[in-house]
C-alpha cells in the first residue's frame, strides 16, 4: 500500500491580499517549506497542487500540477490534480494537506490510515458541536478519482458535500494541530505561538 500526498496551494489567498500564502514566512521558514518538512518523513512522494505560472514553484524540487476543473474551483479539485498525479505514480492513496498549515501532526498519516476507509478527515473537538472536521487533511482512496471528476463537473465545490456522499470517517486531533493561517492576525499569531 503506498501513499502520496499533495500539498494544497491552489487558493487565491484573498483575505491575505492575494498571492502565493505558502510563500509567507514565519520565522526562517516559509509556510510551505515548513509543510514540505512534515509531511515528506510520513509518505513515499509529495506532490503540490497550484495554479497560474507553476514554474514559480521550480526552487522547491516538487513536482507541481494545476486543477483539470477550470475556474479556481477549490480544495476539491486540488485534491482531484493530485489523485490523478498518484494514479499515474501507482499510488494507491494520497494524503492531502493544505499549505498554510504548518504544526499538522508527525504522526497524521498514520492516525488516518489506521481505518482502512476509502475517505478519511482529519477533525479536532469542539465543545459546543463535538468535532470539527478539518477537510483539507485527509486521505483519500486513488480510485475514486473518478466518482469525484464527475462530481465537479456536477457543480460540487464543497468537500464535505462530496465526503459526507461517501461515508466519510473522522480522526480526531488536538486543536492546535491544524491552525491555519488565513489572515496577518493569524501570522502575527503563529509568529507568537509556533516558531
Amino acid at each position: 500500500m503506498t501513499e502520496c500526498a499533495v500539498i494544497l496551494a491552489g487558493g487565491q489567498a484573498h483575505r491575505m491580499g492575494g498571492g502565493d500564502k505558502g510563500r509567507l514566512m514565519l520565522g526562517d521558514h516559509s509556510l510551505i517549506h515548513r509543510v514540505i518538512e512534515r509531511i515528506t518523513p510520513q509518505v513515499d512522494a509529495v506532490v503540490l497542487n497550484a495554479n497560474g505560472d507553476l514554474s514559480r514553484f521550480d526552487d522547491l524540487g516538487l513536482p507541481v500540477v494545476a486543477d483539470s476543473i477550470p475556474d479556481y474551483a477549490g480544495p476539491l479539485a486540488g485534491i482531484l490534480a493530485g489523485m490523478d498525479w498518484a494514479a499515474e505514480q501507482g499510488h494507491e492513496w494520497l494524503i492531502s494537506v493544505a499549505a498554510d498549515t504548518p504544526s499538522f501532526p508527525l504522526d497524521m498519516v498514520e492516525r488516518l490510515s489506521e481505518s482502512g476507509a476509502p475517505v478519511v478527515l482529519a477533525a479536532t473537538p469542539d465543545p459546543e458541536r463535538g468535532r470539527i472536521p478539518q477537510p483539507t487533511f485527509g486521505r483519500w482512496q486513488v480510485a475514486l478519482r473518478h466518482d469525484l471528476r464527475a462530481a465537479l463537473n456536477d457543480g460540487v465545490r464543497k468537500i464535505r458535500q462530496w465526503t459526507l456522499a461517501k461515508g466519510e470517517t473522522l480522526v480526531m486531533f488536538d486543536e492546535a494541530d491544524f491552525f491555519n493561517i488565513n489572515t496577518p492576525e493569524d501570522l502575527a499569531w503563529a509568529e507568537q505561538h509556533l516558531t
